[in-house]
């Protein structure tokens, strides 16, 4: 990555898992009877072919893992998983009263918060609750994300005995410094572990998240995190860029800028991990993800079917994705909603008999017409307009806004067609931000997103 461009094009924007992003939603969200139409709707439409998607939040953690940014609960106390398990539980029931037939589950992502916070048999009564009132899609994909620290055989064992095929591994990084510095208490052998029994068991993807940018990193200890990677071989990698957003996460106010990584270093600890990943055999997926070609994120980002949603990249393609759980976002394709986000109110509105969203958005033509071009840049880091349907003045304005990035070799334009040049994969967020105008309507007065790098 060219150092020049990294400072030109470093500010803050949006990492595009949704358009509008959530900043930019209506003030007044979809009614309710307005929600169930929406899902309703697209479920009739979509679920004998598709599927649905089902995207549960597990917001538990027993530490404060400092640089994190979800929505989580710090607590001991696992006498908080039943009740917690019977709301989410009574949710879905919710959401099957609207569907009114059965649904066809294409595929579960099991997030947090810490999902193997859970014992492995209140996840069996989470998971078992859920698919007696269901199909499972023939190709369908169900995920968790697992916690080295206190993710078990008996986890592995019960999640793959219910069709769970995908783990996505916390690592973060393998240098002591910056574990204890970010919270994280792991080791190298326990992850080693994980990754061996899932595949004992017989998991086929595994995932490393791994962070760059975080406090204390250095080139040389990130070259030995890599190394330890490599050797053993996930699938899949995402190498995440440090959000340091302290004003929205206190927690990270346990170290200060001083303590990252400058400009440079950042880059060249960036550098540096692509290239040893691309000299291992890892591809080049979407933004932050490496696959191995044996992958079907690597395959389906070759086919062009790649897919990108709340969930972040997915292999599956759905047009509803039901979020359960506080602060879950929903996805209908015509609308969004996202949950109360603390855990008091979300068994308040359910203990009401209410559906627990508070905030929402219906998109509008413009919004549908920009969400295909973003998802496709995103995803395949082209886009096409040949048909008036997708077009809107927009678009033409993205494009103006696009001519300075044209000049400098990070994309191609051409009639009724954008491609993002191979210089220019890594500034896909300043690309799709072209064709945000909401963002452009409302440039925000306070900070709301990390740094695009």
């Amino acid at each position: 990555m060219n150092p020049q461009l990294l400072q030109k094009y470093n500010v803050p924007g949006p990492r595009y898992t949704s358009y509008p992003t959530v900043p930019y939603w209506d003030k007044t969200p979809p009614s309710v009877s307005e929600w169930k139409s929406l899902v309703k709707d697209t479920f009739q439409v979509t679920n004998d072919t598709q599927g649905i998607s089902l995207y549960i939040h597990l917001p538990f953690c027993e530490q404060l893992c400092t640089y994190c940014g979800c929505n989580t609960r710090i607590t001991v106390n696992h006498q908080v998983e039943q009740p917690y398990l019977k709301a989410l539980l009574k949710e879905w029931q919710m959401y099957l009263a609207i569907f009114g037939s059965k649904p066809h589950i294409r595929e579960i992502h099991l997030g947090g918060g810490t999902p193997t916070f859970f014992s492995p048999d209140n996840l069996r009564y989470l998971i078992s609750g859920i698919l007696e009132s269901a199909d499972i899609h023939p190709n369908h994909e169900f995920g968790f994300e697992a916690h080295p620290a206190n993710t078990t055989d008996a986890h592995l064992q019960t999640l793959h005995e219910l069709g769970f095929r995908r783990v996505s591994i916390g690592v973060q990084d393998f240098n002591p410094v910056v574990l204890n510095l970010i919270n994280r208490r792991q080791t190298y052998a326990q992850v080693k572990h994980l990754t061996e029994k899932a595949r004992e068991i017989g998991y086929t993807s595994i995932n490393y998240d791994l962070v760059y940018g975080l406090p204390q990193q250095r080139l040389e200890s990130v070259k030995q995190t890599i190394e330890a990677v490599i050797e053993l071989r996930p699938d899949r990698i995402a190498l995440y860029s440090y959000a340091h957003v302290p004003w929205i996460k206190p927690g990270q106010r346990k170290f200060t800028v001083e303590d990252l990584p400058d400009a440079a270093q950042k880059l060249d600890i960036y550098n540096e991990s692509r290239r040893m990943f691309e000299e291992a055999g890892y591809e080049d997926v979407g933004m932050d993800h490496f696959a191995l070609p044996s992958d079907e994120l690597f395959k389906a980002a070759a086919s062009q079917t790649l897919h990108r949603n709340f969930m972040g990249y997915t292999t599956t393609q759905t047009r509803l994705l039901v979020g359960l759980g506080a602060s879950s976002i929903s996805d209908c394709w015509w609308g969004y909603v996202q949950n109360e986000k603390t855990i008091e109110k979300y068994y308040e509105r359910l203990e009401a008999n209410e559906l627990p969203f508070f905030k929402g958005h219906t998109l509008s033509r413009e919004d549908l017409i920009l969400r295909r071009h973003i998802l496709h840049l995103m995803c395949n880091f082209e886009t096409t307009w040949h048909n008036p349907r997708e077009q809107c003045g927009a678009l033409y304005e993205a494009l103006e806004r696009l001519e300075e990035l044209a000049q400098d070799d990070l994309v191609e334009i051409m009639p009724f067609h954008l491609s993002i040049t191979p210089k220019g994969r890594n500034f896909v967020r300043n690309i799709s931000m072209a064709f945000d105008a909401r963002l452009w309507a409302n440039e925000p007065h306070t900070e709301l997103f990390s740094q695009t790098f």
